[in-house]
């Protein structure tokens, strides 16, 4: 009888495990959103390999063990692939930007988002999904004289994005075919530096291919940008996520980690970061934290803090 159970098991284990591990043959979009979850799989896939050698030890269970603990070690390559070295934390930064994904039908919170908002001291903000602030943006508006997004009414309002200083230039583009003007890309001059700021919202990964033909039209927006650029958003996806990890890579994007886990706000700290903040070359990540209250949000917001490094001088803040 052990012996059947044994053997059930470690058909259902490898079944599973086969299943995550596809993302090393094809990143089919199905499947696209589990990949996101391999660190987490990886732990759950050691705990039935010890469930599976409890009940019978033999060979084929230490190998589900091995893989299993394989997967978790590559995950952790993966997180911190993209992870940027430290520097100018001794100094003051260049400028401090949020991004929040608040939640389209986060209207009981809206007042409290408006005044965390204000109060985060944050040079640039990036909100999405912020129709609910519709009744609050002249408050905004005073605390942060320039921005972009939510001009026409309500029904436009989708990503905000606010700044205390000017815009040199700014530009509200689609990605993809799925949803409209859900990439703004603007830079900032910061006291002589001017850094280019790009908010994305990506759709989620299994719906069809939708969001890999936004993270091309991403990468071409990119690809003409010269000088310092800061992506934020929701991503709807890790950064092990095998498009997003493409992604990454071409286009030289860094970021801290581990990063914080943004989702599911049940799970806390340990959740996933699926919204990111990534910096480019010459500019550089000092500081990146997860926000104290989501507020009713299904994310949980981010504040980074950015330096320039040309050639080793690190920019002082202006």
């Amino acid at each position: 009888m052990r012996e059947i159970i044994y053997w059930i098991l470690c058909a259902f284990l490898t079944v599973a495990i086969a299943i995550v591990s596809l993302r090393y043959v094809t990143n089919f979009w199905l499947l696209s959103f589990l990949y996101s979850f391999q660190l987490h799989f990886g732990v759950l896939f050691v705990a039935a390999s010890l469930v599976i050698l409890a009940v019978r030890r033999q060979i084929y269970g230490f190998v589900l063990l091995f893989v299993s603990l394989l997967l978790i070690a590559h995950g952790v390559i993966m997180l911190r692939e993209f992870s940027e070295d430290r520097r100018g934390t001794d100094r003051p930064p260049l400028f401090r930007l949020m991004s929040f994904n608040i939640a389209i039908d986060n209207w009981k919170n809206s007042t409290a988002i408006t005044d965390m908002v204000i109060a985060s001291n944050a040079d640039v903000v990036n909100l999405l999904e912020a129709k609910p602030l519709t009744f609050h943006l002249q408050q905004l508006f005073k605390a942060y004289p320039y921005h972009i997004g939510c001009d026409t009414g309500k029904d436009t309002c989708d990503t905000l994005v606010l700044s205390k200083r000017p815009f040199v230039n700014k530009q509200v583009v689609s990605m993809g075919s799925l949803r409209k003007n859900r990439l703004v890309i603007s830079s900032v001059d910061f006291g002589g530096e001017t850094v280019s700021l790009v908010s994305a919202h990506l759709s989620k990964p299994y719906f069809d291919d939708f969001q890999m033909a936004e993270l091309e039209d991403l990468a071409k927006a990119l690809g003409s940008i010269d000088g310092p650029v800061v992506l934020s958003g929701d991503f709807n996806s890790s950064s092990i996520a095998p498009s997003i990890q493409a992604f990454l890579r071409k286009q030289g994007l860094k970021t801290i980690a581990p990063e914080p886990a943004t989702w599911p706000i049940a799970a806390g700290s340990l959740g996933i970061a699926i919204d990111h903040i990534f910096a480019r070359a010459p500019l550089y990540l000092t500081s990146l934290k997860r926000l104290d209250d989501n507020l009713g949000s299904n994310h949980s917001g981010l504040i980074a803090e950015f330096v320039l490094d040309r050639d080793g001088e690190i920019s002082p803040a202006k």
